[in-house]
């Protein structure tokens, strides 16, 4: 069994219109949100083994925070190109990357592949999942060859707003 979480980096900022996209900052919502979810991932007992994000900033302040937030060493975290504003099938051939040996990965990214990846693993989960919004699934396989849908188990489907 494997155990794959998604989450959509916190809301970011839009106020400095001369910065590039891969530079923009959380913002305030952004900073509150993300360890309030770090602390939801740790609560839901979602403990990594890996850790990979999109190099942009939002993504990877995102990631610092919720790795801070559920004792995972910074130094692991691992920043891929190919995560910036990935696509379902990109997110694909990051995670068949991935050592085997690693039982939970954790991919940190963006819209609108986050949400598709989060319906191809849950069909019909939800239409848009929200910034700072994780979804984590049990996979019945021990490979991260997921090209074929593969059989699996929500665990967590949980955002900011989401009220219990």
């Amino acid at each position: 069994m494997k155990i794959l979480t998604l989450v959509r980096h916190a809301k970011s900022s839009w106020s400095d219109s001369a910065l590039s996209d891969r530079k923009r900052p959380l913002n305030k919502r952004g900073e509150h949100d993300a360890p309030v979810m770090g602390r939801r991932i740790a609560e839901h007992g979602i403990r990594p083994s890996l850790i990979v994000t999109s190099p942009a900033n939002r993504a990877w302040t995102t990631a610092k925070i919720i790795a801070q937030e559920i004792s995972y060493p910074l130094e692991f975290l691992q920043r891929d190109d190919s995560l910036y504003l990935a696509s379902l099938d990109e997110f694909l051939d990051v995670l068949v990357a991935q050592d085997n040996e690693f039982n939970s990965i954790m991919l940190v990214g963006h819209n609108p592949g986050m949400t598709d990846f989060a319906n191809f693993l849950s069909p019909g989960l939800t239409q848009n999942l929200p910034t700072a919004g994780v979804v984590s699934v049990e996979i019945d396989q021990d490979h991260w060859n997921l090209y074929e849908q593969p059989k699996t188990r929500l665990l967590v489907h949980d955002y900011p707003k989401k009220t219990a």
